[in-house]
């Protein structure tokens, strides 16, 4: 019998969905949900150090947001255009969500110069744009100019800078730019709280997927097995797979931060040696057997979300719906400025 979507449906108060984030970072809750035993604890994000073990490994999604929102305007008529870069298919082409009306051979003017044409629509909710710069200038603009791309369920009447540093980690590496969306899970974290798991012998290691809208995409589909996931790319380095193997030999627990890194460690090939860049749309669900990933930290996620059906996948979904009641009895803060969870044995 499949797995239907609607099971994977919860009622949260909208109260209960957090619009900042807890200052400091690493003051936000922590639920630990033991997978094995299905006990409950509650804690704060800064206590996760002392459930952490030397020989663990930690494993964290480096990649860097940029504010892909861009407002503009036709150049034919004036009006108003928003393009939100997706996906950077070569040079100035991008395939982005385009709101406002456009039609093939459209130019869209933004500040500063930077201009775009409407190519072709893709049929699948997004478009082929070419922008008249690329590469470093582009780059250079789009963070003058862009704004970040918070979900919509964080609801702003006007921009705040505090975004453009709430919605980033502080391991996010300027050499590995490319989300559209913040791997939240590592917003929790503190360099102090770094510092401290590191001083206790766990190792940290660095993946990086760059977060599409793949990722937050609604399951339209009434069975879970005919969704199609978007592709992502992916890089894991060859220390970082030499270290996660070490760890696994010496009977160490590999912990995946957020279901982007999770995703990025079920999909790399750790038979082959060296580093690895691939595209991954693998569609994470219960009956999924891990390879890689032991234990996870990950914020609490959407009604019928593919994040919500990964970490059922890990931690059984009795586990999780029991999980998520508590948390919300308990008032927990969700989404992507909110709590976290620690699932492990």
């Amino acid at each position: 019998m499949s797995l239907l979507v609607k099971d994977f449906d919860y009622h949260l108060p909208l109260e209960l969905i957090a619009q900042k984030p807890v200052r400091p970072r690493d003051h936000s809750r922590l639920l630990l949900l033991d997978k094995k035993m299905g006990k409950i604890q509650h804690r704060h994000f800064y206590d996760l150090a002392g459930y952490l073990k030397p020989g663990d490994v930690l494993v964290l999604n480096n990649s860097k947001v940029f504010p892909a929102r861009l407002l503009g305007h036709k150049k034919e008529t004036g009006g108003a255009v928003e393009i939100f870069l997706h996906r950077k298919i070569q040079g100035a082409n991008w395939e982005c969500l385009v709101g406002g009306r456009v039609k093939e051979g459209t130019v869209v003017e933004f500040k500063k110069d930077l201009r775009a044409m409407i190519l072709k629509n893709n049929q699948d909710g997004t478009w082929a744009v070419k922008f008249n710069l690329s590469g470093a200038r582009f780059l250079n603009i789009i963070n003058q100019i862009g704004l970040v791309p918070l979900p919509p369920y964080i609801k702003r009447t006007k921009k705040q800078k505090s975004d453009k540093n709430n919605y980033q980690t502080v391991f996010a590496d300027a050499r590995q730019t490319g989300s559209v969306a913040a791997p939240t899970a590592g917003l929790h974290f503190t360099k102090q709280l770094l510092q401290k798991i590191k001083k206790k012998g766990i190792k940290i290691v660095y993946v990086t997927l760059h977060v599409g809208l793949g990722t937050f995409a609604p399951v339209k589909t009434e069975k879970i097995t005919e969704h199609q996931m978007h592709q992502e790319f992916a890089t894991i380095s060859a220390s970082a797979k030499k270290e996660i193997l070490a760890a696994k030999k010496a009977g160490g627990r590999v912990i995946a931060v957020g279901t982007t890194s999770a995703r990025t460690l079920e999909s790399a090939d750790f038979k082959k040696v060296g580093a690895e860049s691939f595209w991954t749309n693998i569609f994470i669900y219960p009956g999924y057997k891990f390879k890689m990933v032991d234990a996870l930290v990950t914020n609490f996620h959407l009604p019928k979300s593919t994040l919500l059906m990964l970490v059922s996948a890990l931690a059984g979904k009795k586990a999780i719906d029991r999980a998520y009641h508590e948390a919300i009895k308990q008032k927990y803060r969700f989404f992507s400025y909110g709590d976290a969870m620690f699932i492990h044995d």
